[in-house]
């Protein structure tokens, strides 16, 4: 009498694979931490926020010194606690508008990209299968949705560069699309950050002003645009 084979239980290669990503997703959160802690110990973390002696040290490095703001932005992005500000400000008083602006743009896309890329990978998966059918609708939301949401946070300073990255790597927003919407969102940042290092170098404190009156202005248009938006909608209902 011929047995029948044993059945298959298929929830322990997911258990497994989750298991192994939820490790990775540890490890690489470990990693950040030791980072962040070595640059704070080392002193060069009180090097980042000062911008002066950031653009001292990146002048000091020549050639070097465009790779090194694009890395110092990345890891910015990817280690929360490190502020990108005065990176890009460094940048443009190093660099000037066009130049600070490109290297700048450079790091912060690329330090987005391995935002989104670590939560895509060791944070969508496990999240879909814990949760399953109860996965929240807005992270599987309409592409351009998710992309116009991607958009208007980049122009909004006070919303965490950091958190929407690596949010936006739980979505089901597509790589081209979150990159695309990430490069149009942080062009004005990016510039008028570069612009007011520039400035401040310059030691011309009335330029300085009006650049800082500008980069309001244009902070306040998404929020009006959104503002006016909700109001028509409302009418319309």
């Amino acid at each position: 009498m011929t047995l029948p084979p044993p059945a298959v239980r298929p929830e322990v290669a997911p258990s497994k694979a989750g298991w192994v990503k939820l490790s990775a997703f540890l490890l690489a959160v470990l990693a950040l931490v030791a980072v962040y802690w070595a640059l704070r110990e080392t002193g060069v973390l009180g090097t980042i926020v000062d911008e002066q002696r950031l653009r001292a040290r990146i002048e000091d490095l020549g050639a070097w010194g465009p790779l090194a703001v694009v890395l110092l932005m990345t890891l910015a992005i990817l280690v929360s606690p490190i502020p990108s500000a005065p990176i890009a400000m460094a940048a443009g008083a190093a660099y000037g508008h066009t130049s600070g602006t490109l290297f700048v743009l450079a790091g912060a896309e690329a330090g987005a990209l391995a935002a989104f890329g670590l939560a895509r990978v060791l944070g969508r998966a496990a999240l879909e299968r814990w949760l399953g059918d109860r996965l929240p609708a807005g992270l599987s939301g309409s592409q351009n949705a998710l992309m116009g949401i991607v958009f208007v946070s980049r122009l909004l300073p006070f919303i965490s560069f950091d958190l929407i990255s690596y949010a936006a790597g739980l979505t089901g927003l597509s790589l081209w699309r979150f990159a695309l919407a990430t490069l149009a969102g942080i062009v004005p940042a990016s510039f008028f950050l570069a612009h007011l290092g520039l400035e401040l170098a310059s030691g011309e404190a009335e330029r300085f002003m009006y650049t800082a009156l500008a980069l309001g202005l244009i902070t306040a248009i998404p929020i009006a645009v959104a503002l006016v938006r909700d109001r028509m909608r409302r009418r319309d209902g």
